[in-house]
């Protein structure tokens, strides 16, 4: 496979509309995406089964949404195929993606796997740019390239995305001294360098041991993803040792380490939701809307309105994904409806507000479930209205297929620098020396 990324040439009668046109007739129309008549599967208005593989809990089913559509659509019966990790899901679609056998009607992409399948996978997938009832006007344009190819067709429909915000807690903000008003904490994180001076700030006043910012890696992950290139330029070739994002992102993440200011966690590990729990940061600098069920789930009852999201400096995504559907499908017609109505506004914002799947629609930013959204944890954090104006602010990036090998190799050094007490120029030169055989692979 060619590690290379791309450059998007989106068909402008799709993408280039002012997204605030027409949220009506869009909603209209992913309606009617998925309420076709019997007769239009080949003609011959019979019964389809429809298959449809994701990763984890994606939501569709949890939220009822098949049993919906099949309700709209009683010829239509949906099966699922769930692979618990993705790493392990993504291997079987590749599989199957070459020997073109075996795959589901639909499928589920994750975001750092959609380069590959916008690159020399393409021609595998349906292009949803040749079926005249799939409106793809109402996604954020963003979200839009990262699944269109180099010659404008559009291979996946977006399900969620992860806006960011910064995360805090009110609590330890109040003990150091500093405002915990969200406006007020916000107008504080001016830059990163502005954001860093705050945790000087904390550290020099806390009472407590809590430190300020749970990973030095986190850190890193929230000031790269803000950036347009990060480890590929825009010819596509890999360039992460030249990048100004990943350098700058590094100074800030080793200075960050070296200040004391951050617990040195590995982000998710049993240490890291201990940590959590027990009140021992006070930021995450990288928190994007799915972070929250983190937070509810780690915090328990003594950590109900404790959290608060401040603006992030610099918005970024972190997250998200998207449903394709495979050439070699027996049933394209109605596995493109349901495709498309699944990722309707009407059902993303059905799935924020059941499931915390923050949408890739900007028509459902504009639905009440969105706009109104307030989470109880955080005693009534409008997270609505702030992950949405977060996500009006991410950049088109550069993604390229091994975008998840080279930041987490990064990471890793970042563990290392912490944890094992290598000083920035061991750790730097221990992440290049593992990428130089993790790229050659």
């Amino acid at each position: 496979m060619r590690d290379r990324a791309r450059t998007i040439h989106r068909p402008s009668r799709r993408t280039t509309r002012v997204l605030a046109f027409g949220v009506a007739a869009t909603l209209a129309s992913g309606l009617l995406a998925g309420c076709g008549s019997d007769d239009d599967e080949g003609g011959d208005g019979g019964d389809v089964e429809l298959t449809i593989g994701v990763f984890g809990q994606f939501g569709f089913e949890e939220a009822g949404l098949y049993e919906e559509y099949m309700e709209l659509n009683p010829h239509v019966t949906i099966t699922q195929d769930s692979i618990s990790e993705n790493a392990d899901y993504i291997q079987q679609l590749r599989t199957r993606l070459a020997q073109n056998s075996g795959l589901m009607d639909v499928q589920a992409i994750e975001v750092g796997n959609i380069a590959e399948m916008t690159g020399d996978l393409n021609g595998r997938w349906v292009d949803f740019t040749e079926y005249e009832d799939v409106d793809t006007g109402h996604f954020l344009p963003w979200k839009l390239d990262q699944a269109t190819t180099e010659d404008g067709r559009i291979i996946g429909l977006g399900t969620d995305i992860g806006p960011t915000g910064i995360c805090y807690r009110k609590d330890l903000f109040e003990e150091a001294g500093l405002p915990s008003d969200r406006e007020e904490v916000s107008a504080l994180f001016t830059d990163w360098n502005a954001y860093l001076e705050v945790g000087e700030q904390f550290a020099a006043n806390t009472p407590g041991d809590a430190d300020y910012v749970d990973s030095a890696g986190g850190v890193f992950n929230a000031v790269v993803s803000a950036y347009e290139e990060r480890y590929y330029n825009s010819a596509g070739e890999i360039s992460y040792q030249d990048s100004e994002g990943v350098q700058t992102a590094w100074d800030l993440s080793v200075q960050a380490a070296e200040a004391g200011l951050s617990d040195a966690q590995q982000q998710f590990s049993d240490e890291w939701k201990s940590a959590l729990a027990n009140g021992a940061f006070a930021t995450i600098a990288s928190c994007p809307a799915w972070m929250l069920g983190n937070i509810r789930a780690e915090g328990g009852e003594a950590g109900v309105g404790l959290w608060d999201v401040a603006q992030s400096p610099t918005p970024s995504n972190w997250g998200g994904s998207f449903v394709g559907v495979p050439e070699a499908g027996s049933n394209k017609e109605e596995a493109v409806k349901l495709a498309a109505w699944l990722t309707a506004p009407e059902q993303q914002a059905k799935l924020f507000a059941e499931r915390g799947s923050f949408p890739s629609s900007a028509a459902a930013h504009e639905l009440p479930e969105v706009t109104e959204a307030t989470d109880d944890y955080l005693t009534d954090v409008p997270i609505g209205q702030i992950f949405t104006a977060a996500a009006a602010d991410i950049p088109t990036q550069v993604i390229g297929p091994r975008d998840q090998v080279i930041q987490e190799n990064i990471t890793n050094g970042l563990v290392a620098l912490e944890q094992q007490g290598l000083s920035s120029e061991e750790a730097w030169d221990s992440v290049v020396s593992q990428l130089d055989n993790a790229l050659a692979e």
